[in-house]
């Protein structure tokens, strides 16, 4: 099973589920319970669903593709490798901090911003940096997966991972502020433990095989005692050939203007902040007329205010990029265009990731079936119960994919059977802690899987690596949960 591992994963997830809609009846909550007896998945929604999902989601796979299209113009530049370099050699030495530092960024920009799809845009080139600092795939994963997730988990004025849950139960998104907060550092804690254990762990095991092997590492591995040394060329551009002085500067600021314009397109300065400036400045400038005519308006379309923004408009922000990129560094149309198909194909695989993670959610949606399970385990407690609850988090999430979806799938029937208000603030940190603690593992963790098919790291491999921080984790998130409880 080691070739198309991911893609095969995935597929076995859909089965599943398609076994379930046969199992279980389906049932929806609206003003009331509701069976609808069984609705079965048929062989032809194998087949029409995916499609279906395009039709809803496509723009996600969209976005992978577009990304890995200016990962594939920049390998044709030969500034890239030139700039990544340069970073590698400011950090000699300092791997380990570095690594740590990013995981915290990482998080506290997930927590903060709700950026983990955003973020897709720099995963490559983060990927490539890690290994060029010396570390293995493994790591990368663990370090771009972990903390994005771990961001997730600990999620503070992240609006789109804390939006529905504030809607659905009346809570405001400073509920559980000091729960949140401690989730994301202890999180963070035990990330960067974990992954400094594997990158020990790796490199003495590195070590052990270089004793009967041949002596063919370079200088550069020989000073490194605990980093693996990665041969993974294909995730990183070409070495620059030559002694052609290379520009730098100009990349490097379209990469910090890409940072800085996701950052702020990301915050939700309306919803978890209460700021209208973007709005207003937006509003301003697309209505302005010039003799009578809104020419901006006209020029620009339909574009949201920062704020508010989604993987739609950075699709188009990433396209500028490699466009605007492809300018200054003078590489002509048609090698821009067969950078960009290259690319694009790389991403191929992730982005059908996405389409077929997706895909569960259609069937969970079209074939209700769910509703039966979180009654069942609810109904064993009066109120509301960390321990059912928890679970009923993960099976959630695990099918829903998405956390929106996750939240709007059970929340509401929940309230019904727990009506005690005073505890909607536990139930919330709950579903939106354990969602992100679920997408470490869960088959349907369209970043996690989509990482692992893009680096082709076996998920059985995943597991056995990421199992003990899970744990822990998990542990830390019930004694968080019980501390709320009790005071």
């Amino acid at each position: 099973m080691k070739k198309h591992n991911i893609f095969k994963v995935v597929l076995i997830t859909i089965l599943v589920l398609m076994l379930l809609t046969w199992i279980l009846p389906a049932a929806y909550y609206q003003n009331g319970y509701i069976d609808q007896g069984r609705i079965q998945m048929g062989l032809f929604d194998l087949f029409n669903y995916p499609i279906t999902t395009i039709s809803y989601f496509g723009y996600l796979a969209l976005y992978v593709l577009v990304v890995g299209g200016l990962y594939g113009v920049l390998n044709k530049i030969s500034a890239y490798r030139v700039f990544l370099d340069k970073l590698v050699a400011t950090f000699k030495g300092k791997e380990k901090i570095v690594l740590s530092v990013l995981m915290v960024l990482l998080a506290v920009l997930t927590s903060v911003c709700g950026l983990q799809i955003g973020l897709v845009v720099f995963i490559p080139m983060l990927i490539s940096l890690i290994l060029l600092m010396g570390f293995d795939k493994t790591t990368a994963a663990l370090a771009i997966v972990g903390s994005l997730m771990i961001g997730v988990a600990g999620s503070t004025f992240g609006y789109t991972n804390t939006n529905v849950i504030a809607s659905t139960l009346g809570t405001k998104i400073t509920s559980e502020m000091i729960s949140k907060i401690v989730i994301l550092i202890a999180g963070m804690a035990l990330l960067i433990m974990n992954t400094m254990f594997y990158i020990k762990k790796a490199g003495k095991t590195k070590k052990t095989t270089k004793k009967t092997a041949a002596k063919k590492t370079t200088k550069s591995a020989a000073k490194t005692k605990d980093v693996v040394v990665s041969k993974d060329d294909e995730y990183v551009p070409a070495k620059v050939s030559g002694r052609k002085k290379v520009t730098v500067w100009p990349l490097a600021v379209m990469i910090c203007l890409l940072f800085v314009v996701l950052v702020l397109s990301f915050i939700s300065w309306s919803g978890a902040f209460n700021v209208k400036a973007f709005e207003n400045a937006t509003k301003s400038v697309l209505e302005f007329k010039l003799f009578g005519f809104a020419i901006f308006g006209k020029i620009l379309g339909s574009v949201n205010a920062f704020g508010a923004w989604t993987a739609t408009e950075m699709i188009v922000v990433t396209v500028l990029t490699t466009l605007l990129l492809s300018f200054i560094y003078k590489v002509n149309f048609d090698d821009m265009i067969d950078g960009f198909v290259e690319g694009a194909k790389k991403a191929a695989l992730p982005a059908l990731v996405v389409v077929l993670a997706y895909t569960c959610l259609v069937i969970a949606t079209y074939h209700p079936f769910q509703l039966v399970i979180y009654k069942a385990l609810l109904g064993m407690t009066k109120g509301f119960n960390i321990v059912t609850g928890s679970i009923v988090a993960i099976i959630s999430s695990a099918i829903n994919v998405d956390p929106s979806y996750t939240f709007q799938s059970v929340l509401p029937y929940l309230t019904s059977v727990v009506t005690d208000k005073a505890a909607y603030p536990v139930v919330g940190l709950v579903f939106q802690s354990v969602y992100g603690l679920t997408m470490l593992v869960a088959p349907t963790s369209i970043i996690l899987m989509g990482v692992l098919a893009y680096l082709d790291i076996p998920y059985t491999k995943w597991l056995k690596t990421i199992w003990k921080l899970f744990v822990e984790l998990f542990v830390v998130l019930l004694v968080v949960f019980l501390i709320v409880v009790l005071v």
